[in-house]
Order: C-alpha cells, then structure tokens, then sequence
C-alpha cells in the first residue's frame, strides 16, 4: 500500500521555461539509470525479500517510495521547463540561426504526445524499460548492481548541472545529486555487511570445490601487441575475497579444440556443404 501526499519533498521550479533542458532532464526520468529504473528496482527487490532478512526489505521499500518522489519531482520540473512554449514557438524561432543552435531538438513528443508534460522516456524519447532493472534474488548481487545504478544516475544529473544556469533546476539537481552520494554510501555499507557475513564471491552458498580453482584466479594475456594489465594490482598477491592469490598468464590458456558443427536436418534448408 502507498499513501500520497501532494507536496513535494523539495522545490522543483526553474526560473523560467526551456524546452531543451527538459528534454535534458527526461534522462533523470525515464533512462536506463533515471528515476524510474532505480525506483522499480528497489521495490521490486524489496516485495522479494524473503523472511529472516527484514531490515533489508525495509531499507529497500523506504529507498524505492523516495524515489517515486523524486519521479514526481522532476516530472513536475519538466512540466514547468515547457510552460509557456509550443511547436509553433520553436518553428518560429527556428527562422534565426542562432536561436535554432540553441533551441534545435527540443522533444516535438513534449507536445504532441504528452501536451507539454513528462513522458515516461529518455531524452531522446526511448519509452522506459523494464528490462532496466535488476532483481535477482540475491541481496548482494542486487545491492551491487544498486550502487553502479546511483553511480550512473549520479554522474549524469551531474553533467546537466553542468549544462544548466537555471538557479531553479540547479536547486533540484543539487537535492538528487546529494541524495545519490548518500545511496551510493548506503549500498556500500549494506554491501560490507553481507560480504562480512557471506563472503566477497556471490552466492556465497556454491561450493567453491565445484569450481575449476586451476583457473579461478588467472588473468590470461588477450592483448597481441602489449602486457600492460601485467602491471596492475589485479595480476599479483592476494584477492580482496582472500580465497587465492592472482595470477598473471602471458599466454592464453587453451584446452579445447577447434569446433565443427554437424550439418542440420536437411528440412531446415540451410546452406548446403561444398564437400
């Protein structure tokens, strides 16, 4: 159950309207690390947890509803970056050449589609995916691919910042930005929590016995013309999971032979063999 309130958490108003940067901003929203992707993420591993792991389903559902916040934030901001505009004032000033250098791709779906209001699209109009998200079950898995998603999401509401002079959309961006510093130290804390108690190598439950150790722990030479990954921490001493030590190969390793694949059954009409 979700309950609403119609305030928003934090200001969402730019000093005046610009139809450009809110196609910008529908990256926040609706791109592969927007809003929309953490926040269905988030929830959707929180309705997963099973029993025995309540804290984590509780962090998860409180983080996800913030984000459905945040959603409605910049939603709101896109609408107010299009208020007062139209096609008709773009293709008016599309007639300067400099005001067209500026104005030039704003998103005609703002209009046509969503009357000046946010789509659930990236800035170049690709509609959310589902696909986006990752909930697989295991926490730590998931907490990682957590933290890289407010990682991403944080260097690119950091870039339109850079973009914007608006005091207005440099005041919302400052309040996401800051909350993504604190869910990148969020997942950090709750990954060193799960990796104390079951390991670095997720799942822990596999039995590392199971496993070719010969090969656990190689870094095998790809590069034809150079040895360069040789001289990172990567290819020498001990792992951070502490189960081995690296290895560097100068050599590709190589065990199998080369394949040939048996002709199809002549119905499937492939290509027929020259000998």
């Amino acid at each position: 159950m979700f309950l609403h309130d119609k305030h928003l958490q934090f200001e969402a108003k730019p000093v005046k309207p610009d139809p450009l940067m809110a196609k910008r901003v529908q990256e926040l929203i609706g791109g592969q690390y927007g809003e929309m992707s953490v926040a269905m993420q988030y929830l959707f591993q929180g309705w997963g947890v099973r029993k025995g792991n309540e804290q984590y389903k509780d962090l998860l559902l409180d983080i996800g509803a913030e984000e459905l916040g945040h959603i409605e934030m910049l939603a709101t901001m896109v609408g107010r970056l299009l208020d007062g505009t139209s096609i008709e004032h773009q293709e008016a000033a599309m007639k300067d050449p400099a005001t067209a250098a500026i104005l030039s791709g704003m998103n005609p779906q703002h209009a046509i589609v969503a009357g000046m209001n946010a789509r659930p699209a990236d800035s170049v109009g690709n509609p959310w995916n589902g696909s986006y998200i990752i909930s697989s079950g295991n926490l730590l898995a998931d907490f990682r691919a957590n933290l890289n998603a407010e990682s991403q999401g944080r260097t690119q509401a950091v870039r339109i910042y850079e973009m914007t002079d608006d005091p207005g959309l440099k005041d919302m961006l400052a309040v996401l930005i800051a909350r993504d510093s604190y869910h990148q130290n969020l997942w950090l804390q709750a990954i060193a929590e799960l990796e104390e108690a079951e390991g670095k190598i997720t799942p822990g439950s596999f039995d590392r016995k199971l496993e070719r150790e010969d090969i656990a722990f190689s870094l095998y030479n790809h590069s034809a013309s150079s040895e360069e990954s040789a001289e990172g921490s990567w290819a020498k001493g001990k792992t951070p999971a502490g189960d081995g030590k690296f290895k560097y190969e100068s050599k590709v390793h190589v065990e199998g032979a080369i394949p040939e694949l048996e002709n199809p059954h002549p119905s499937l009409h492939s290509t027929k063999p020259k000998k």
